[in-house]
């Protein structure tokens, strides 16, 4: 397992928080495991709410209808990584 940088551990617990993950704790998250189809077990009803989360607590939208939501989605690192490019742009 790959070690969270201090963003990932930040977006870890927001999903851990915002999915009312019983028995995960966000430091135990593999920032390079799959978010979806791996051993949290999310479907696409949790991609709403984690968009929803990011939403509030970034302020941008992670939009339904981007081609690149496999990519962003992919890991924790990966939706970090998209969501601190978002922050640099804004």
């Amino acid at each position: 397992m790959s070690t969270q940088t201090e963003a990932e551990h930040a977006l870890a617990e927001l999903i851990v928080e915002s999915l009312n993950l019983e028995d995960v704790q966000a430091g135990d998250l593999d920032p390079e495991a799959p978010l979806f189809g791996g051993d949290l077990g999310l479907d696409s009803i949790d991609a709403l709410e984690i968009a929803l989360a990011v939403s509030k607590s970034y302020g941008f939208q992670l939009r339904s209808d981007n081609p690149d939501n496999k990519q962003i989605f992919a890991s924790l690192r990966a939706l970090s990584g998209h969501i601190e490019q978002r922050r640099a742009e804004a």
